[in-house]
């Protein structure tokens, strides 16, 4: 999980924020990547990985977000493997254990950078909420002024 988190997003960076995409790597990971049993265990969440041929070729997180949603966090799939259906079968998967959890909302972010991911949420019915400009990182955003935009779907 932790070489796919790093390979994306070393992949998404944009030439001009090679440097501040290192720093949010690093962030994650201490903050994140590298205890996620404990991360999201302490966010009333779960995370989960897709595989084929015993390889991680997917991997996302799901925390809670007030009483009754959830947010998918870290949706990856492998470079080589996109196009192939595994992020809708991983976000059909997170809106059924929202729904076990009896979580009514899934709420996720993207950034302006991961344009097939803004195509697969809104095809699967996802509602545009608000957009930002994010200026400060944290292990949820690179900051850098990428735009995010948020979104919500009644499950």
């Amino acid at each position: 999980m932790r070489e796919l988190f790093i390979r994306v997003n070393r992949l998404l960076a944009p030439a001009h924020m090679a440097e501040a995409f290192e720093r949010y790597i690093v962030h994650s990971l201490a903050e994140e990547i590298d205890r996620l049993a404990d991360y999201y265990a302490s966010q009333n969440g779960g995370f989960w990985v897709a595989v084929a041929d015993d390889e991680i070729v997917g991997m996302f997180g799901l925390e809670a977000s007030g009483e009754h949603a959830m947010e998918l966090r870290r949706m990856y799939v492998a470079p080589g493997l996109r196009r192939q259906g595994i992020a809708r079968k991983m976000l059909a998967f997170a809106e059924d254990e929202c729904r076990r959890r009896n979580r009514q909302q899934l709420q996720l972010s993207t950034s302006e950078l991961q344009r097939d991911a803004l195509a697969l949420y809104r095809n699967a019915g996802y509602q545009s909420g608000r957009e930002e400009t994010a200026a400060a990182a944290s292990n949820k955003t690179i900051g850098g002024g990428i735009r995010r935009y948020h979104f919500t779907k009644r499950l």
